[in-house]
């Protein structure tokens, strides 16, 4: 009776755990193929998972999350909970680790939650967050900003000791945006010049080709009318020799 089949369901997948291909662990059953990292899907063992929030992870990525939070997550009561409530009220740390569609204030590109840095309600990859003076990496506490560009506060500071005013850095920026969205004119322009002359050689190579063969067909027909003028006087050639 020890292998016969049971009512316990997998928490990942809802189905019938049978004894021999199930793994218990806080007083909750899974497959074994299903006890798996939500991360990565790496297949765990009672001895190498963490879990938090009801959700199982690998040490690797459980202690990656803590490097990138600070802290632990607390485990919740939503643990243990039967997996349709779990959907409804998805893990925070399954949205930790999920794709996003924040984009970088600086390279306009996307953002995702283990390169973020989010100041003053703008997001910024980790390698963004640079000072537009001296390009040295910043910290929350360590920036300062100005008509959307970012400083240490070090080259902030001494800027405006040099000029006296914060007006000046004001002026410097916005000339400093408005040269960096000529620049992105430009190279827009300039993209658009060359896909036009791509185009136009490839036509120029089309009308080329084109000519050749029509030059080709007009030899090819030239040569065919003197071969039948050819026949034509040998036919009669032999008339006369026949009267």
């Amino acid at each position: 009776m020890a292998f016969s089949g049971t009512q316990q369901k997998c928490k990942a997948c809802d189905k019938t755990v049978h004894f021999v291909e199930g793994v218990t662990t806080d007083g909750t059953t899974y497959h074994k193929n299903c006890f798996r990292c939500s991360h990565c899907n790496g297949l765990l063992a009672i001895s190498n998972y963490s879990s938090a929030e009801g959700v199982l992870y690998c040490k690797v990525h459980y202690e990656q999350l803590f490097r990138e939070t600070g802290s632990y997550p607390r485990r919740s009561q939503s643990f243990g909970k039967p997996p349709n409530e779990l959907t409804k009220n998805p893990s925070k740390l399954s949205a930790f680790f999920s794709g996003t569609q924040e984009k970088c204030s600086k390279c306009k590109k996307t953002v995702y939650p283990l390169e973020k840095l989010t100041v003053e309600g703008e997001f910024y990859h980790k390698s963004c967050f640079r000072c537009a003076h001296g390009g040295c990496f910043l910290t929350p506490s360590t920036y300062a900003a100005l008509d959307g560009y970012l400083y240490c506060k070090p080259h902030f500071s001494q800027l405006f000791k040099e000029k006296g005013s914060y007006s000046y850095l004001s002026k410097q920026a916005s000339l400093k945006k408005s040269t960096e969205m000529q620049q992105k004119q430009q190279e827009q322009l300039e993209a658009v010049k060359k896909t036009e002359e791509d185009l136009s050689e490839s036509e120029a190579e089309a009308t080329t080709e084109k000519e050749a063969e029509q030059a080709e067909e007009h030899s090819e027909q030239e040569e065919e009318k003197e071969q039948e003028k050819e026949h034509e006087h040998e036919h009669e050639h032999e008339k006369e020799e026949e009267h």
